[in-house]
Protein backbone atom coordinates (compact mmCIF):
# COMPACT_ATOMS: atom_id res chain seq x y z
CA UNK A 1 0.00 0.00 0.00
CA UNK A 2 2.70 2.55 1.10
CA UNK A 3 5.21 2.94 -1.34
CA UNK A 4 8.87 5.33 -1.12
CA UNK A 5 10.53 6.28 -4.02
CA UNK A 6 13.71 7.91 -3.17
CA UNK A 7 15.75 10.10 -5.83
CA UNK A 8 18.61 12.00 -6.11
CA UNK A 9 21.66 9.77 -5.47
CA UNK A 10 24.68 10.02 -8.32
CA UNK A 11 28.72 10.82 -7.93
CA UNK A 12 29.73 13.56 -6.25
CA UNK A 13 34.07 14.65 -5.72
CA UNK A 14 34.49 14.76 -2.10
CA UNK A 15 33.51 18.20 -0.57
CA UNK A 16 30.73 18.43 -2.72
CA UNK A 17 27.00 18.17 -2.09
CA UNK A 18 23.55 15.90 -3.30
CA UNK A 19 20.32 16.37 -2.03
CA UNK A 20 18.08 13.14 -1.82
CA UNK A 21 14.61 12.81 -2.37
CA UNK A 22 11.84 10.83 -0.75
CA UNK A 23 7.90 10.89 -2.15
CA UNK A 24 5.54 8.63 -0.06
CA UNK A 25 2.28 7.10 -1.66
CA UNK A 26 -0.48 5.34 -0.60
CA UNK A 27 -2.90 4.89 1.92
CA UNK A 28 -1.33 6.65 5.33
CA UNK A 29 -3.13 7.67 8.26
CA UNK A 30 -0.57 8.91 10.22
CA UNK A 31 3.24 9.24 10.16
CA UNK A 32 5.00 9.11 13.12
CA UNK A 33 7.94 10.22 11.12
CA UNK A 34 10.81 9.74 8.08
CA UNK A 35 14.19 9.31 8.13
CA UNK A 36 17.53 8.12 6.12
CA UNK A 37 19.42 4.97 6.69
CA UNK A 38 22.75 3.74 4.52
CA UNK A 39 24.22 0.60 3.75
CA UNK A 40 27.76 -0.10 2.62
CA UNK A 41 28.63 -2.83 1.13
CA UNK A 42 29.87 -5.37 3.96
CA UNK A 43 28.15 -2.92 6.81
CA UNK A 44 25.05 -3.23 8.20
CA UNK A 45 22.16 -0.82 7.77
CA UNK A 46 22.71 2.50 10.04
CA UNK A 47 20.90 5.06 10.74
CA UNK A 48 21.36 8.75 9.64
CA UNK A 49 18.61 11.34 10.54
CA UNK A 50 15.05 10.88 11.15
CA UNK A 51 12.13 13.78 11.08
CA UNK A 52 9.08 13.07 13.25
CA UNK A 53 5.43 14.16 12.41
CA UNK A 54 5.86 17.37 14.65
CA UNK A 55 8.86 18.42 13.25
CA UNK A 56 11.74 17.75 15.58
CA UNK A 57 15.02 16.05 14.30
CA UNK A 58 17.44 13.49 14.82
CA UNK A 59 21.20 12.93 13.27
CA UNK A 60 23.71 10.19 13.46
CA UNK A 61 26.84 11.72 15.22
CA UNK A 62 28.78 11.14 11.90
CA UNK A 63 26.58 13.47 9.93
CA UNK A 64 25.61 15.94 12.25
CA UNK A 65 26.63 19.09 11.17
CA UNK A 66 26.63 18.03 7.18
CA UNK A 67 23.55 16.73 6.59
CA UNK A 68 20.16 18.49 7.14
CA UNK A 69 16.42 16.36 7.03
CA UNK A 70 13.44 18.31 6.02
CA UNK A 71 10.57 17.60 4.69
CA UNK A 72 6.95 18.64 2.57
CA UNK A 73 4.31 17.24 4.93
CA UNK A 74 1.60 18.38 1.97
CA UNK A 75 3.53 16.11 -0.43
CA UNK A 76 4.59 13.48 2.21
CA UNK A 77 7.87 14.27 0.95
CA UNK A 78 11.27 14.08 3.02
CA UNK A 79 14.74 15.62 1.87
CA UNK A 80 18.19 14.96 2.99
CA UNK A 81 20.58 17.75 2.03
CA UNK A 82 24.18 16.85 1.97
CA UNK A 83 26.96 18.50 2.23
CA UNK A 84 30.61 18.08 2.61
CA UNK A 85 30.33 14.72 1.31
CA UNK A 86 33.45 12.34 2.27
CA UNK A 87 34.31 9.18 1.01
CA UNK A 88 32.97 7.17 3.91
CA UNK A 89 29.46 8.83 2.99
CA UNK A 90 29.43 6.01 -0.29
CA UNK A 91 26.42 3.81 0.13
CA UNK A 92 22.84 2.85 -0.92
CA UNK A 93 20.60 5.14 0.86
CA UNK A 94 17.23 4.41 1.91
CA UNK A 95 14.24 5.86 2.79
CA UNK A 96 12.21 5.24 5.77
CA UNK A 97 8.62 5.50 7.11
CA UNK A 98 6.58 5.03 9.99
CA UNK A 99 3.50 4.93 10.14
CA UNK A 100 0.07 3.32 10.34
CA UNK A 101 2.02 0.99 13.12
CA UNK A 102 4.00 -0.08 10.42
CA UNK A 103 7.96 0.31 9.06
CA UNK A 104 8.20 0.81 5.19
CA UNK A 105 11.25 1.40 3.21
CA UNK A 106 12.06 2.33 -0.11
CA UNK A 107 14.80 0.77 -2.62
CA UNK A 108 17.67 2.65 -1.90
CA UNK A 109 19.61 5.33 -3.94
CA UNK A 110 22.97 4.86 -4.80
CA UNK A 111 25.54 7.60 -3.42
CA UNK A 112 29.13 7.74 -4.57
CA UNK A 113 31.46 10.06 -3.43
CA UNK A 114 34.83 9.99 -4.93
CA UNK A 115 37.17 12.02 -6.89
Amino acid sequence: QVQLAESGGGLVQPGGSLRLSCAASGSIVGIYGMGWYRQAPGNQREFIAVIRSGGSTKYADSVKGRFTISREHAKNTVYLQMNSLKPEDTATYYCNLGGDGNDYWGQGTQVTVSS
